[in-house]
């Protein structure tokens, strides 16, 4: 079958090439080999345990009317300003719109910001999905970039040397994935004084915000306070309560009254255009938010062993080095320059059977870095974690 390249958008014309290592771990499954998965970040294929009970809020029979709201139905929305009480921040719900996910807040808000051409700036090292969920808004991606020196930093200099005529909002992933890095509350503070200066927003992704190990009172608890920029505050089931499968995310709006109020605004008519939210899941929202501690529990208890067990191995020895982590599911390894990050996630997989995320995957400025998951199983993470070591 023939076709015409040219009838298809530019904004979709991506590599589709498959690399090594995705075609051997397709061939290993294939052949029914084992493979020990340190990538895995789905909860729900991780043996998190779940209530019996806990989907029985989407039975209810409210969920067979349809009920379109642009913004989200009313006692969805109140649940999640409710969940921001918990964190200890206020945010009525006529200032809270609901997605289906928290990619689809991007997209909402990259429609609401940037004019195509126009640019966002995101963090790198950071999860590689904004390069997709930018350019199919045909929006520009520039990056700024975290610093380390025992931990991770922001800083307002490297973001403002980044920023062009044509960049029209900053994007913290807060704590950042993979890093788990929390914006400190000085970095917060010069971000939005930087943003209201230059006429930029500040979209922060709060997905992993309850995740961290232990406490630090430098940490911003969250964008979403009347601050001098405006800003946006997203999060969603899908970390906050495990529970990717039922596409119901949120964007809190903050920041001056007027862009506020002209945000939302705009926002509606985004929101109504789609209409993207499932009604049983509103429904459902305050019994399942309701149950977030619970939900979290085994989450939380199942990242901090493996981190433990990682930091134990890490103690022991002298051929890598673990970053500090403040937060999230995910830690970082620096390892020995000895081979390229390729090379060395493509040995494992073939001969140890372990596959592990290579530092570019998350586009580290350099190498080596390998990235592995806190979520799998424990006797899994440290079967895998072993293999690891022993071939460093």
């Amino acid at each position: 079958m023939r076709y015409d390249a040219t009838v298809f958008s530019q904004r979709t014309r991506w590599d589709r090439t498959t690399n090594r290592l995705a075609e051997l771990l397709e061939g290993r499954r294939r052949a029914g080999a084992r493979v020990l998965d340190l990538t895995e970040s789905n909860p729900t294929r991780a043996g998190i345990p779940y209530p019996d009970d806990l989907l029985e809020p989407l039975a209810d029979r409210g969920g067979l009317a349809y009920e379109p709201s642009a913004m989200g139905l009313r006692q969805a929305r109140e649940a999640v300003a409710a969940d921001f009480r918990r964190r200890g921040i206020e945010v009525p719900a006529e200032r809270i719109v609901l997605t289906a996910s928290t990619s689809e807040a991007y997209a909402f808000l990259f429609k609401l910001l940037c004019d195509p051409g126009d640019a966002v700036l995101v963090p790198r090292p950071s999860y590689p999905l904004f390069e997709y969920l930018a350019r199919i808004e045909s929006v520009e991606v520039g990056r700024y970039d975290l610093h380390y020196d025992t931990e991770w930093h922001v800083t307002r200099g490297g973001v403002e040397r980044e920023v062009t005529e044509r960049t029209r909002a900053v994007v913290v992933v807060h704590p950042n994935n993979p890093t788990g890095s929390y914006l400190k509350r000085a970095e917060g503070a010069d971000l939005m004084a930087l943003c209201a200066e230059r006429g930029l927003a500040l979209v922060s992704d709060e997905v992993f915000a309850d995740y961290g190990f232990g406490d630090d009172p430098r940490r911003l608890p969250s964008v979403a306070e009347n601050g001098p920029c405006l800003a946006f505050s997203l999060g969603g089931l899908s970390k906050s309560c495990g529970l990717p499968q039922l596409k119901l995310a949120w964007i809190a709006v903050c920041g001056p009254e007027r862009l506020r109020d002209e945000a939302l605004a705009r926002l509606e008519i985004v929101a109504d255009t789609y209409l993207s939210v499932g009604t049983p899941v509103q429904r459902a929202a305050p019994r399942l938010l309701a149950r977030i501690e619970e939900l979290q529990a085994p989450i939380a208890a199942r990242v901090q062993a493996n981190l433990t067990v990682l930091r134990d191995r890490m103690a022991v020895t002298t051929h890598a080095t673990l970053l500090r982590v403040e937060g999230g599911w995910y830690a970082i390894l620096q390892v020995p320059a000895t081979e390229t990050e390729e090379e060395r996630v493509v040995r494992l997989l073939a001969e140890d059977g372990v596959l592990v995320h290579p530092g570019y995957y998350f586009d580290f400025p350099r190498e080596a870095y390998l990235v592995v998951s806190l979520l799998p199983p424990e006797d899994v993470f440290a079967e895998g974690l072993d293999r690891v070591l022993s071939r460093l």
